[in-house]
C-alpha cells in the first residue's frame, strides 16, 4: 500500500479531511517536547484549526527526548498523520499537517537546543508526563539529585532532561540578546505553569544566578488545563486507518471527539489563534485544572487500578461494569464537595458527562496504560482530595479504596496470580517492599505508606486513612476488586 506523504496526499480517500492551507508556506514557530499521541491529538489539532482560521508561522517541530521511533514514523510521511476521532456513531478522520519535523534529543542535543534558541521559536510546549519534570511530586520542587538533573549540570551543552533543555536554550537566547520564548506546559500537574517556572528557575540558579533572575523577570509560563482521551495506537488501529484512507500511515492518532483546553493568556511573543477554534483563554486556569485533576484524573486512576484487578482491559469495559460504575458515582460524591465549581460549570453534570466519555465503546483506552507511573500521579490526583476530606471529617471510603487498589496493583500480582507489568519510576522499590511483605495487607500498606515522596510525612499518621486503606487492601487480596467495590454500596 502507498505510504501517506506530501506527494501522495492527493490519493487519500475523498471523504478524509486534509490541511486547508498552503503547507509549503508554513514555517515553524512551536517546538514541542514529547511528541507523543496526546500532543498530536490535542495541541497539533488545535494548531491545525488555528492555521486554517488564521494562517501564520506556527508550524510545530517535535522533539523526542528518548527514542527515535516517532521521528522514524513521521519523517517518511513529511510529518503528516491521520487523526481518527471515535464516536459511538462512527469514526471521523482527518490528516494533520501542522507538524513539520521531529528531532531526537539523544542523537543530537545541541541541534535541539539550537532549534529551541532560534529566533523563529516563540513557544516551547511540553507533554513529557509527570515523571519528565525531575521533581518531587509531593512538593513540586526540583530534585537536584535526580540523575538527569545531575547529568545536565555536568554537561550543560548536552542536556537530556526537558528542564535542562529549556534552560540551555534560554541561556543561549539571553546571550544572543533575544527575549525568552513562552514555555507552555500541557501535562497534568497542579498549577503546571507555576511549577514549570519554579523548576526552570531553580535549575538555572544552580548554574547562574543572573540567568535565573532573567528568567524570573521576563519568562512566560502560562498555566493550562488539557483534556482529551487519547489511547495508545494499536496495530489494529493502524490497519483500520489504512483501510479507511487508502494510504499506509505508520503514525495515526486515535482519540475521542471531546476536547478541552483552558489556557492562561500570558505569552511572550504571540500565539496561534487557538481562542478562535475552541480553546478557552482565561485569566485563571486553576478552577478548571483543579476540577479536571480531581474529578477526571482521580477517578480515571482509581478506575484503572480497580478495573485492571477485576480483569477489565479498557476503561469502557471497566466503567460499563455496573459495580464499578456505582463505585465511580460514590467516588464523585466524595470528590465534588472538595472542588470549587468553575464559572458556568455544574459539577454533577460534569461527572455525568465524564461517565459517558469513559463508557464510549469506540475508545480502547487500556487500564494498564492509565495505571502507569502511579507514584507520580497519586499525590495530585487522589491524596490532596483525601487530605481535604480528612480535614473536614468527611467519609473517604471510595477514595481509600482507590489508594488500596493502587497498592494491590503495584504488589505485582493480579487476582489470578499472574504477574503485573508495573511501569513506574519506583517499580523496583515497590517490588522490594512487596516481596518483603508478601500478601500481608497490613505489612504491605504500612510499607508503601512509608514512602514519603508519595504520601508525605502527614498521611501515614492519619489513622482514619491508614486503617481504611489496610482494610480495603486485605479485602482486595481476599475477595477481589469487584466484591470490595460492591461492598461500598
Amino acid at each position: 500500500m502507498t505510504r501517506l506523504s506530501e506527494a501522495t496526499l492527493g490519493q487519500i480517500a475523498p471523504a478524509i479531511r486534509r490541511p486547508a492551507y498552503d503547507r509549503a508556506a508554513l514555517k515553524p514557530g512551536i517546538v514541542h517536547l514529547g511528541l507523543g499521541a496526546f500532543a498530536r491529538g490535542h495541541l497539533a489539532e488545535y494548531t491545525e484549526d488555528a492555521l486554517e482560521k488564521r494562517f501564520g508561522a506556527w508550524g510545530i517541530v517535535g522533539a523526542s527526548l528518548q527514542r527515535p521511533d516517532q521521528r522514524d514514523r513521521l519523517q517518511p510521511q513529511d510529518g503528516l498523520y491521520t487523526l481518527q476521532k471515535l464516536a459511538p456513531t462512527g469514526p471521523e478522520l482527518r490528516v494533520i499537517g501542522s507538524v513539520l519535523d521531529v528531532l531526537v534529543a539523544p542523537e543530537n542535543p545541541a541541534a535541539l537546543v539550537a532549534q529551541l534558541a532560534a529566533a523563529e521559536t516563540r513557544i516551547v510546549s511540553l507533554t513529557v508526563t509527570e515523571k519528565g519534570y525531575c521533581h518531587d511530586p509531593a512538593t513540586g520542587r526540583l530534585r537536584a539529585d535526580h540523575p538527569d538533573i545531575l547529568h545536565d549540570l555536568e554537561q550543560p551543552d548536552a542536556p537530556r532532561s526537558a528542564i535542562g533543555l529549556i534552560v540551555a536554550a534560554l541561556r543561549a537566547r539571553r546571550l544572543a540578546g533575544r527575549g525568552p520564548f513562552t514555555a507552555l506546559c500541557c501535562d497534568n500537574l497542579p498549577s503546571n505553569g507555576h511549577v514549570l517556572r519554579g523548576l526552570v528557575r531553580d535549575f538555572a540558579a544552580l548554574q547562574d544566578d543572573a540567568l535565573a533572575a532573567w528568567i524570573e523577570a521576563t519568562g512566560a509560563f502560562p498555566a493550562t488545563m488539557v483534556d482529551r482521551i487519547v489511547p495508545a495506537t494499536t496495530e489494529a488501529d493502524i490497519a483500520e486507518v489504512a483501510r479507511l484512507t487508502g494510504l499506509e500511515d505508520a503514525a495515526p492518532v486515535i482519540g475521542e471527539p471531546f476536547r478541552q483546553w483552558a489556557i492562561e493568556d500570558v505569552f511572550a511573543e504571540g500565539r496561534p489563534a487557538w481562542d478562535e477554534v475552541g480553546a478557552q483563554m482565561v485569566t485563571e486556569v486553576a478552577p478548571f485544572e483543579f476540577m479536571k485533576l480531581r474529578m477526571l484524573n482521580g477517578t480515571h486512576s482509581s478506575l484503572a487500578y480497580l478495573g485492571y484487578l477485576a480483569g477489565h482491559e479498557t476503561v469502557a469495559q471497566a466503567s460499563g461494569d455496573p459495580v464499578l460504575a456505582r463505585f465511580l458515582e460514590g467516588l464523585w460524591a466524595e470528590i465534588i464537595p472538595t472542588v470549587p465549581a468553575p464559572q458556568g460549570v455544574a459539577l454533577q453534570d460534569y461527572a455525568k458527562a465524564l461517565l459517558v466519555r469513559f463508557q464510549n465503546p469506540a475508545i480502547r483506552h487500556r487500564t494498564w496504560q492509565i495505571a502507569m507511573d502511579g507514584s507520580q500521579k497519586l499525590p495530585q490526583r487522589l491524596l490532596g482530595t483525601i487530605r481535604d476530606r480528612l480535614k473536614a471529617k468527611a467519609p473517604i471510603a471510595h477514595l481509600a479504596l482507590g489508594v488500596a487498589a493502587w497498592m494491590a496493583y503495584v504488589s505485582g500480582i493480579d487476582e489470578k496470580g499472574a504477574a503485573i507489568d508495573v511501569r513506574d519510576p519506583l517499580a523496583g522499590e515497590f517490588q522490594r517492599r512487596s516481596e518483603a511483605a508478601g500478601r500481608n495487607a497490613q505489612a504491605l500498606s504500612e510499607s508503601l505508606l512509608d514512602i514519603e515522596a508519595i504520601f508525605g510525612p502527614d498521611l501515614p499518621r492519619e489513622e482514619r486513612f491508614t486503617k481504611a486503606v489496610a482494610a480495603h487492601l486485605a479485602a482486595l487480596f481476599d475477595e477481589g476488586a469487584k466484591a470490595r467495590a460492591a461492598s461500598l454500596g
